[in-house]
């Protein structure tokens, strides 16, 4: 690591620093987003450093952005446990005015802001995107729950398949190419789903639940007893349930890679491999999956970077254009109501 990336890593370089203007500032921006990624996902860090290196450095700045206002709503430092927030409003209003300003072009002295506003001048962000997510943001917020499975595809839209969408601009895909853009959204939404099923154990120790309530209903669950060894099984069956989901939607959006330039094209199935790989894995291993954190490890990682190579050379062959499933839910072209 580079003297002035160790800095950065370490939340040494200043103010000044990251609003000096020309490309040492962009250079300082993306050394403070690149440790981000580094920090907060190291699945995601992996693919993206197959990316070409300027698509490379927009990717990991649009990150650094959902990443700080992700541990903002949740009072979190790059993921990890659940914190208590106390004063949750006043923390969405900052998001919401920091955002507003970036967007703006303004400089806003809070560098992942600042990230955000680098990214959106350069790629010509579309704001509708970036609204949907910070609806996300409120959504998580509030403490709301999900009373249906098409509830909690909205809320995986607004949490992860908006950011799916803002990345398929930062790789080139015109704003107006709806249908490259829903397969980008269909990856965000496997992910989500990968999440809330890996993560149904950890949530509802933090007081949150993503199950929709139909679904512990039919399970004979109640939320306040998850954590039971009685509710064990049954929830192992939710689990399994939200994983195959997953990968429903991890096999649609493999269907746009062909629309992107090789390198995306490989970063993207690297991505799709390696987190999807944490769905199947929890689908596979049924309750053990609610002992331990699932997730991959390096040589998995190495492996889904080498095999994503060939996909991505082959994949017109292997992923031909193909009308979407119309059993999975699709974002609303209108934008979609409040939840």
């Amino acid at each position: 690591m580079a003297p002035r990336d160790a800095l950065v890593a370490q939340g040494a370089v200043g103010r000044d620093a990251l609003v000096a203007h020309g490309s040492a500032r962009r250079d300082a921006l993306v050394a403070y987003a690149r440790a981000s990624m580094a920090r907060g996902s190291k699945s995601f860090g992996a693919a993206s450093r197959l990316f070409d290196p300027v698509m490379r450095e927009r990717v990991w700045m649009l990150y650094a952005w959902c990443r700080a206002c992700d541990d903002l709503v949740d009072g979190q430092d790059h993921g990890g446990t659940l914190g208590p927030v106390a004063d949750v409003e006043a923390r969405l209003s900052r998001i919401e005015s920091l955002t507003s300003a970036a967007l703006a072009g303004e400089e806003t002295g809070e560098p992942a802001f600042d990230c955000l506003a680098m990214v959106a001048a350069e790629c010509a962000l579309p704001r509708r995107y970036v609204d949907d997510l910070l609806e996300g943001f409120a959504l998580d917020a509030e403490g709301w729950r999900p009373e249906t499975i098409e509830d909690l595809l909205a809320y995986c839209y607004h949490v992860a398949g908006a950011v799916g969408c803002l990345m398929a601009i930062v790789m080139g895909v015109a704003a107006d190419d709806d249908g490259v853009i829903d397969r980008a959204c269909d990856l965000g939404l496997a992910f989500q789903l990968a999440n809330v099923a890996r993560d149904v154990v950890e949530d509802a120790a933090g007081g949150r639940c993503y199950l929709p309530g139909q679904w512990l209903s039919e399970m004979d669950l109640e939320e306040k007893a998850l954590l039971t060894d009685a509710a064990r099984p049954r929830l192992a069956i939710l689990t399994g349930r939200l994983a195959a989901l997953a990968e429903r939607y991890e096999a649609s959006a493999r269907v746009g890679t062909p629309m992107l330039s090789f390198r995306a094209a490989w970063a993207v199935l690297a991505a799709a491999g390696i987190y999807g790989g944490i769905a199947r894995r929890v689908g596979q291993a049924g309750q053990r999956a609610l002992d331990v954190r699932v997730s991959t490890g390096r040589g998995e990682k190495l492996g889904w970077l080498l095999r994503a190579a060939g996909q991505a050379a082959a994949r017109e062959r292997l992923y031909p254009a193909a009308v979407r499933d119309a059993g999975l839910w699709r974002r609303p072209r209108g934008g979609l109501p409040r939840l």
